[in-house]
C-alpha cells in the first residue's frame, strides 16, 4: 500500500458511508435526522483523523507497515459507524 491509495481508500470509504447517510435523510424526511446528522459528524471527524495520521507518516517516511494499520484502522471505525447507522435506521423506522 502507498500513500495515493491509503488517501483513496480513506475518500472512497468515509465518502460511501456519507452517502448511505444522506440516502436515508433523503428517503425518510424527519426520522432520526439528528442522529444520523451526528454519523455523519462522527465520519468527518474520522476523515480528518486518519489523514493526518496519513500525513504524519508520510513525514516520517514510514512505510507500508503504517499505512497498513492505518487502513486496518479505517475498516474498524467505519465498520463501528455502519453498525450505529443500522440501529439508527431500526429506531428511525420504527422496527
Amino acid at each position: 500500500m502507498n500513500l495515493r491509495d491509503i488517501k483513496k481508500d480513506i475518500q472512497y470509504v468515509i465518502g460511501a458511508f456519507i452517502d448511505d447517510c444522506t440516502l436515508f435523510l433523503n428517503m425518510n424526511p424527519g426520522k432520526n435526522a439528528d442522529e444520523i446528522a451526528n454519523l455523519i459528524d462522527k465520519a468527518v471527524d474520522l476523515y480528518n483523523e486518519l489523514r493526518d495520521k496519513v500525513v504524519a507518516a508520510a513525514k516520517e517516511k514510514q512505510n507500508k507497515a503504517a499505512y497498513t494499520g492505518i487502513n486496518k484502522e479505517l475498516l474498524e471505525k467505519t465498520d463501528g459507524l455502519y453498525d450505529e447507522l443500522a440501529a439508527a435506521v431500526k429506531k428511525g423506522l420504527g422496527e
